[in-house]
C-alpha cells in the first residue's frame, strides 16, 4: 500500500464501502472545500477523520467533528478512540454540553455544533485546526447552519487554509458545493443490507404509543435481531415502556432513549448488552443518523417526530407532532440493514407515503432565532445577509427576535449588542433564561451596559472579523465564585424549564401551571425526601443541570429563598399578565395577545403572572407553567420598562375628554390617574369626533337654529352665485372642524357644547355684508301696519310663511 494512501492511516480491519473514494477525497481537501456523499452504513462518521489525520495539507493540525446530538458526538468519539486501541483524551475526544474528554495532545475532536459556535467566537482563527467536518448536515440543524456560515466568514476573512467538508446521506449536494465556492462532490457508496419493509394495513389510531407496542410485539414474534422502534417524544416512549415491562420472560430489555436520560443510561440503549438479552430501544429522531447501534435487526417506526414550530405573529414556539419525511423514513429503515438483512415495520399505509415530503425543512425556517440573533451580535453582525446561508433567516422571524434580545437588555438601540449581552451569550441557554441567570448571579438586575467594547459593526462587509472577536471574554460554562441564593434559585429555574416537567402525567388529572411546587419538589430531592406526584427520575437529571449552571456541585439550598416570579420576569417581559376579571381565569400579556387558565387553577387567584410556556391557539392561549408576580416586584424587576406618560381619551359615562397618567408595562396598565389636559387642540379633536358621531343628539338643535340654517338654504337656492355657504346637515357634519373647532375653546364636557348657542355659531359662518343681507332678504320676522312683529317660519316648505290674521296686512305694500 503507498504509505502516502490515506489508507495506510486507517487502523486495522475490514474495507468499509467509504475505503474506495478517500484518495478522491483527499486530492479534493488538497485544493479546498468539499462535499461528502454517502450513505447510512458506508462508514463516513469513523473512517473519513482518521483516515485525514496524517495527510501532508493538514500538517499537523487538529480536526474538529461536529455531531447534531450529544449521544452520536460521544459515541463516534469512542468507537474511533476503541479502532486506535487508545483511551478517550488521547488522540481522539469529545466536547459536549457540560462534558469534555479531550487531552493536550487530542488531533480528533468530536463536538456538539453549538460547541464549535462558542469555539469560532472565542477564537475566530481557529488556531491549530485544520479541518472542520459537519457530519449528518442534512439534518439542517440551525446551530449546524449558523456554524457553517460563521466558519465560512472566518475562512474568507482569516484562514484561507482552513478546509471545510460537509458530509451527509441525504442532502441537496449541488446546493453545498456552490455554497462552498463550487467545491467537488464525492459521492460513495454504502454497505446497506436488503430491508424487508412492512406496511400497515390501514391507518393507525391516535394512540401512538400503542400502535408501537403492538409493532413491537409483532417484531418480537416475526423476526430476530434487536428491535429499534421510533416514537415522536419522551412522554410516548415512557407510556410505551411502561406497556412492555410485562413481556413474558427475563431475555428482553426495554431501554428508553431519548435527550433528556443522563448519560448513563443513554449509553445503556447505545451499547450492546454484554448478557446476551435481547433489547427493545424505544428512542426519539435521536437514533435516526450517526454511528451504527450494534446488534439492531428490526426497526419498527410510527412516522412521526415532534418538532418545535415558532410562530412570528404570537413570539412563541409551539411543539408540532407530524408526518417524517421520506428521506427520514428511509434513514430509519436503513438502521435495520447496517449489520445484516433486516426489517422495518412502518406503521403507515403505503398511500399515506405519498403524501409525506422528500427532505424535512431546515430548522432556520421554523426556529426561534433570538440564540441565533445573539450568536450574530456577538460576531459583530447586525444584517445576517452579510454571510453566506443555504437557507437565510426568515424576515419576520428575525425581527421578532431582535425585538425580544433589545427587551431582554441584549442589543441596544441600534442592535449591537451590550456587555449584558455578551455575558448571556457565554451561557449554553436561550438567552431568555441567560438574562435571568446572569442578573441573579448579579444580585440584582444587571442592566444594559451600551455596546461591547471593540465590537465593530459589520452591516457593510466582511472587514473587521478578527478585530470584531479578539479580545472577546473567555464563553466557557464555569461561574466560579458565584454567590447567594438567587443565582442558586435562577439557576433551579433554567434547568427546570430547559428539561422535561417532571410532573408525571396521570390520565384524565390536569397538570397544575404554578412552578412552585416543582422547585418545592427540587428542594425536597436535595434532602432526600420525594414528592408524590413527581418524576424522581426527572428531578434529578434537573438538579444535575441545576448545578452545572450555578457552577457549584454541592446539594444546593434546601429551600426556595427570593420569590422566583420576580426571576422569571426578568426571562419573561413580554409574558408579564395581568388578570382581566376577578376569578376569571383570563389574562392580558403585556404583548397584548390574551391567555387563559382553567378556573380551578390555583394560580387563578393571583393579579398578575409570569408566564414561562404558553400553548398559542386561536383566541387566548392555554398557560402551561408559569409563577405568581407581586406588583411591587414588576416594578422593581422591570422598571426600565415601564412607561409613565399621559392618554387622554373619551370617558362614556362622563360624556367628557379626560386625561389619565397611566404606568404601563407593554398593553398592561399598572395605574392610572385623572389629570388635567393641557393640549386644547387634542381635547377639541376628541369633542369634535363625539359630536360627528351623534350630530343630532350632540348639539342643540333649536327651533330658532334650523329657522337660520333654513333662511340661508332659501337665499343660496334664490341666489346660487351670491356667496352663501351650504349650511346642510350633511355639509356641516363633513366640516366641524372649521365652523364648530373655534367655539370649543376651554369646553371637555359634551355637555357643554350642547349648551352652545348654535344660532350665533350658524350666524358666525357668515361675513358683515352676508349677514346684513340675511336680514333684509330673509328676516327672521316681520312687522305688520298693525304694528305687531311676527315671525316668518323657513322650515315649513319651499316658501316662508307667515302666520298672522289676514286684516292684519291691509295696507303692506311691500315684502323681502
Amino acid at each position: 500500500m503507498n504509505p502516502d494512501s490515506p489508507l495506510s492511516n486507517l487502523p486495522p480491519g475490514p474495507a468499509l464501502p467509504i475505503d474506495e473514494v478517500l484518495p478522491e477525497l483527499t486530492r479534493a481537501l488538497v485544493r479546498g472545500h468539499a462535499v461528502l456523499s454517502a450513505p447510512p452504513g458506508s462508514g463516513k462518521t469513523t473512517r473519513v477523520p482518521l483516515a485525514l489525520l496524517d495527510a501532508p495539507w493538514l500538517a499537523g493540525r487538529r480536526i474538529l467533528m461536529l455531531e447534531p446530538r450529544r449521544p452520536a458526538a460521544r459515541l463516534a468519539a469512542a468507537r474511533m478512540a476503541h479502532l486506535l486501541g487508545e483511551d478517550l483524551g488521547a488522540t481522539l475526544g469529545y466536547q459536549v454540553r457540560f462534558e469534555r474528554r479531550i487531552g493536550p495532545r487530542t488531533r480528533i475532536q468530536v463536538l456538539t455544533e453549538g460547541i464549535l459556535t462558542r469555539r469560532l467566537q472565542q477564537d475566530p482563527d481557529l488556531a491549530g485546526v485544520g479541518l472542520l467536518i459537519f457530519d449528518e448536515f442534512h439534518e439542517r440543524s440551525l446551530q449546524a447552519d449558523l456554524g457553517l456560515a460563521l466558519a465560512l466568514d472566518a475562512a474568507a476573512a482569516l484562514r484561507p487554509d482552513l478546509r471545510i467538508l460537509v458530509m451527509s446521506a441525504t442532502l441537496d449536494t449541488h446546493a453545498v458545493a456552490r455554497l462552498l465556492g463550487r467545491a467537488p462532490i464525492i459521492r460513495g457508496e454504502g454497505l446497506a443490507y436488503p430491508v424487508d419493509l412492512v406496511y400497515a394495513e390501514r391507518r393507525p389510531g391516535p394512540d401512538v404509543a400503542e400502535a408501537v407496542v403492538s409493532g413491537v410485539r409483532r417484531a418480537l414474534a416475526e423476526r430476530q435481531g434487536d428491535v429499534l422502534a421510533f416514537l415522536p417524544g419522551a412522554g410516548e416512549i415512557e407510556r410505551a415502556c411502561s406497556r412492555l415491562v410485562g413481556l413474558p420472560g427475563d431475555e428482553v430489555d426495554v431501554l428508553p432513549l431519548h435527550g433528556s436520560l443522563s448519560l448513563t443510561d443513554q449509553d445503556r440503549a447505545l451499547n450492546p448488552n454484554p448478557g446476551g438479552r435481547r433489547r427493545i430501544i424505544l428512542a426519539t429522531d435521536i437514533a435516526e443518523t450517526s454511528v451504527t447501534i450494534e446488534g439492531i435487526g428490526v426497526v419498527v417506526d410510527c412516522g412521526l417526530t415532534r418538532k418545535p414550530r415558532f410562530q412570528p405573529g404570537s413570539g412563541l414556539t409551539r411543539l408540532v407532532t407530524e408526518p417524517i419525511s421520506r428521506a427520514s423514513a428511509q434513514q430509519r429503515a436503513g438502521r435495520a440493514g447496517r449489520l445484516g438483512p433486516g426489517t422495518c415495520y412502518r406503521l403507515w399505509t403505503r398511500d399515506q407515503e405519498a403524501g409525506r415530503p422528500e427532505h424535512r425543512p431546515a430548522e432556520i425556517l421554523q426556529a426561534d432565532l433570538a440564540p441565533l440573533a445573539l450568536d450574530l451580535a456577538l460576531w459583530g453582525l447586525r444584517d445576517p445577509g452579510v454571510l453566506a446561508w443555504l437557507d437565510p433567516p426568515p424576515g419576520p422571524a428575525w425581527s421578532q427576535a431582535v425585538s425580544l434580545l433589545r427587551d431582554l437588555d441584549a442589543l441596544d438601540a441600534a442592535g449591537a449588542i451590550t456587555h449584558l449581552g455578551r455575558r448571556m451569550a457565554g451561557h449554553p441557554l436561550h438567552p431568555r433564561l441567560a438574562r435571568m441567570l446572569v442578573a441573579a448571579r448579579d444580585g440584582g438586575h444587571a442592566g444594559s451596559a451600551g455596546a461591547a467594547p471593540g465590537l465593530a459593526a459589520r452591516d457593510g462587509g466582511h472587514a473587521g472579523v478578527a478585530g470584531a472577536n479578539r479580545g472577546l471574554a473567555s464563553r466557557g460554562g464555569g461561574h466560579a465564585g458565584v454567590a447567594g441564593p438567587n443565582h442558586r434559585l435562577a439557576a433551579d429555574l433554567a434547568a427546570l424549564l430547559s428539561e422535561r416537567d417532571p410532573w408525571a402525567s396521570t390520565p384524565g388529572a390536569p397538570r397544575p401551571a404554578d412552578l412552585s411546587p416543582r422547585l418545592h419538589a427540587l428542594a425536597a430531592l436535595r434532602q432526600g425526601r420525594p414528592t408524590p406526584g413527581l418524576d424522581r427520575r426527572r428531578l434529578g437529571a434537573i438538579d444535575r443541570l441545576a448545578r452545572e449552571l450555578a457552577g457549584d456541585p454541592g446539594p444546593g439550598p434546601a429551600g426556595i429563598g427570593t420569590d422566583p416570579g420576580a426571576l422569571l420576569a426578568l426571562a419573561y417581559p413580554d409574558r408579564v399578565a395581568r388578570r382581566r376579571a376577578e376569578a376569571d381565569g383570563r389574562y392580558l400579556l403585556t404583548s397584548g395577545l390574551g391567555a387563559t387558565l382553567p378556573h380551578n387553577d390555583a394560580l387563578a387567584v393571583h393579579p398578575y403572572l409570569v408566564i414561562a410556556e404558553l400553548d398559542p391557539r386561536p383566541g387566548d392561549g392555554r398557560i402551561q407553567l408559569a409563577l405568581p408576580l407581586a406588583e411591587a416586584d414588576l416594578r422593581e424587576v422591570l422598571g426600565e420598562h415601564l412607561v409613565t406618560q399621559v392618554r387622554v381619551g373619551w370617558d362614556p359615562e362622563r360624556e367628557a375628554v379626560v386625561g389619565r397618567e397611566e404606568t404601563r408595562l407593554g398593553a398592561i396598565a399598572l395605574s392610572s390617574r385623572v389629570v388635567s389636559v393641557a393640549d386644547q387642540a387634542q381635547v377639541s379633536t376628541l369633542l369634535l369626533e363625539q359630536v360627528a358621531r351623534r350630530f343630532d343628539q350632540a348639539l342643540s338643535w333649536t327651533p330658532a337654529a334650523r329657522q337660520i340654517q333654513a333662511r340661508i338654504a332659501l337665499l343660496r337656492r334664490l341666489e346660487p352665485d351670491s356667496g352663501w355657504p351650504d349650511l346642510s346637515d350633511t355639509t356641516l357634519a363633513a366640516t366641524l372642524p372649521a365652523w364648530l373647532g373655534p367655539w370649543l375653546a376651554g369646553k371637555q364636557r359634551l355637555a357643554e357644547v350642547r349648551r352652545l348657542d348654535l344660532t350665533q355659531v350658524l350666524l358666525g359662518t357668515l361675513d358683515w355684508e352676508h349677514q346684513r343681507r340675511l336680514e333684509d332678504e330673509a328676516p327672521g320676522a316681520l312687522t305688520t301696519p298693525a304694528g305687531r312683529r311676527c315671525a316668518l317660519d323657513y322650515c315649513a316648505g319651499d316658501e316662508p310663511v307667515l302666520a298672522v290674521p289676514l286684516q292684519e296686512m291691509f295696507g303692506t305694500g311691500t315684502t323681502p
